[in-house]
């Protein structure tokens, strides 16, 4: 591991840097040595300061190798400088190499005779960082971290052929960075590592286990019921137990693991050379021995538990990002109900946990019918012209018990398929209803889904809930996708006779994604069309989607419908659909989906001209 070159080393490193240079480019001649001593040069006599003396005076002691012969030559303070080190021979290269700690970088041998650079004449400059560690003789000890900074220079064969340098005792400033680096690489709360070291380490072992053919396996450890415990016991006790969590995982694996703090309640484990059996066994065991004894905190004693996901790479993918991704796969299917702790990641688990996912947005969506946990979201569609709301449209929103919502995208393909879409749209329509008697100036328009649309008994609970309420038609929309007609054109078309019939205007929704024909349009009479978003998005930079938007536009005035364009978000896509005449707009130019409806409570607004 080479280190660059630290340039900035206080009031010295002016006067040092042309000591070196000079010392560099006149390299020491080898005195005899003693047999068993290192080999130093006599003091010479010089009038002036000795640049020799002056770098011992900084710390540092200078060398020449011959690295044909292998002699390696040093100053006078070589003792002074390197300690216990310099007791033994250190009048070779290979007797100093062997004083080179395995923890070290890469060496001088390494920097010099591995190097891939040319000497053209001047020599080739090196710097490297290592450690040395002292004779057995002297017992164990710290090692010495040291800077070996010097020019080698090429004999006839172009190769490495002799060498001089400096070295400079590091230790201390070794240790600093050291703890630096450690510091940006360590969760502080457990002592592991952090998230951000997990690909790295990641990477590191699918390059082993590509050399070795030997698979690893990768754990996702969640911590049970976190909230409960910050809850009960207070969020420093639920500190401590994810401390206590983490100090069990790294006792309880190898010290060629990894163990590193993947996101608040959860723990990474890449476990080396270990196959699917040792990955179960592993996983029994943290199992059993996290449950076996409560974690001492300041708040007494709190059982606590785990749920393993586990993944064998690379086998199972070649990416850390998709480990981690089967990883959490399987975590989220072991933390399923009463199930197993520990799910093993296989490629049929993807489509249990698919069909598991849509169980439980099932239950959920029962769950919110029954608690009346099913909201309304209303996002104004405005007019065009002078920006004024015209009406909202009422968007469905479904609540878990602790508040969060479930996404639309996530929500609806499960309802329809489990045949719960037509009762959230009659709880909508209920919501709608309530809202529009309350407030007499709110105009709102609500989707209909196709099971709804081809219920034969819908359009009779329409005409029975406004029957109670005679002041609602002209202020209530139904909008019907323009998939629904290609799907039963004629009960489509029956249910916007029997809305027409009450009072109540029919909109098609996402006009232009299903390519409806001129005498089917005509045909079903709507009042309103709305432009599918997708087509709008881009109208200021695709001359495609202008000329289909514009197409679309032209049709509907000819059929006299009124437009409303979705996904409006920026002023140039309203200035261009404003000159083609549309007259509304929704999107989030004019305003996101909210509770309460922007609706002027003083001031009734003027009915669209469609109603």
């Amino acid at each position: 591991m080479q280190l660059r070159h630290i340039a900035n080393r206080g009031a010295e490193a002016p006067v040092a840097t042309s000591i070196r240079s000079s010392i560099l480019k006149a390299p020491l001649q080898a005195a005899p040595q003693p047999a068993a001593a290192p080999v130093v040069t006599p003091e010479p006599v010089v009038t002036g300061p000795d640049p020799r003396q002056i770098l011992a005076s900084i710390g540092e002691v200078v060398y020449s190798w011959d690295i044909g012969t292998d002699r390696l030559t040093w100053g006078p303070n070589l003792a002074k400088i390197l300690g216990p080190i310099a007791s033994s021979d250190l009048g070779t290269g290979l007797a100093y190499g062997e004083r080179v700690a395995r923890e070290g970088g890469a060496s001088r041998y390494d920097a010099i005779v591995q190097s891939d650079q040319i000497d053209r004449g001047d020599g080739v400059a090196y710097q490297t960082v290592y450690a040395l560690s002292q004779p057995r003789e002297f017992g164990p000890g710290p090692v010495v971290w040291v800077e070996d900074t010097g020019r080698w220079y090429a004999g006839e064969d172009g190769r490495p052929a002799r060498a001089h340098g400096v070295v400079r005792v590091v230790t201390e400033r070794h240790e600093m960075e050291r703890k630096l680096a450690l510091g940006s690489q360590i969760d502080p709360l457990t002592g592991v590592l952090n998230r951000a070291q997990l690909s790295e380490h990641v990477n590191r072992f699918l390059v082993q286990a590509e050399r070795t053919r030997k698979p690893f396996a990768v754990l996702l450890v969640a911590l049970e019921n976190l909230f409960s415990l910050n809850r009960t016991y207070g969020y420093d006790a639920g500190d401590e137990v994810i401390a206590g969590l983490a100090r069990r995982l790294r006792d309880n694996v190898r010290t060629c693991d990894v163990v590193a703090r993947h996101a608040g309640n959860k723990f990474a484990l890449v476990l080396e050379n270990c196959d699917t059996e040792q990955t179960l066994s592993v996983a029994n065991r943290l199992l059993d021995f996290v449950k076996s004894r409560p974690f001492e905190t300041s708040a007494g004693a709190i059982p606590a538990t785990i749920r393993i996901g586990g993944v064998i790479g690379p086998r199972e993918g070649r990416q850390p990002r998709v480990l981690f991704q089967h990883a959490e796969e399987a975590l989220d299917v072991a933390r399923q109900g009463a199930g197993k702790r520990f799910v093993a990641y296989t490629s049929s688990l993807a489509r249990e946990d698919a069909r598991l996912r849509a169980l439980q947005v099932a239950d959920n969506i029962v769950s919110a019918l029954n608690d009346r946990r099913v909201e309304l979201a209303f996002q104004p569609i405005v007019n065009a012209a002078t920006g004024d709301v015209a009406f909202h449209e009422a968007l469905l929103r479904v609540r878990l018990p602790d508040g969060a919502a479930i996404s639309p995208g996530a929500l609806l393909p499960v309802a329809e398929k489990a045949g719960l879409v037509r009762l959230l749209d009659q709880r909508v329509m209920e919501l709608v209803m309530e809202r529009l008697v309350a407030e007499p100036e709110l105009r709102v328009s609500v989707n209909c889904s196709m099971n709804t649309v081809l219920d034969p008994e819908w359009p009779d609970r329409l005409a029975a809930a406004i029957g109670v309420n005679p002041s609602i038609p002209d202020r209530l929309i139904v909008e019907i996708t323009e998939t629904c007609m290609i799907e039963d054109f004629e009960t489509t078309k029956n249910l916007i006779a029997a809305c027409k019939q009450l009072g109540v205007k029919v909109a098609m929704d996402d006009f232009g994604a299903g390519h409806t024909s001129f005498r089917s349009l005509r045909d079903l009479a709507f009042d309103i069309v709305k432009i599918d978003g997708a087509f709008i998005q881009n109208i200021a930079t695709s001359a495609d989607d202008r000329f289909f938007v514009r197409t679309l536009i032209d049709l509907a005035r000819h059929l006299s419908l009124k437009v409303v364009a979705e996904w409006v978000e920026d002023e140039a896509t309203a200035r261009i659909l404003r000159d083609w005449g549309v007259e509304y707009f929704q999107g989030a130019l004019y305003g996101r989906a909210e509770e309460r409806p922007a609706v002027e409570e003083k001031r009734q607004l003027a009915a669209p001209s469609f109603m």
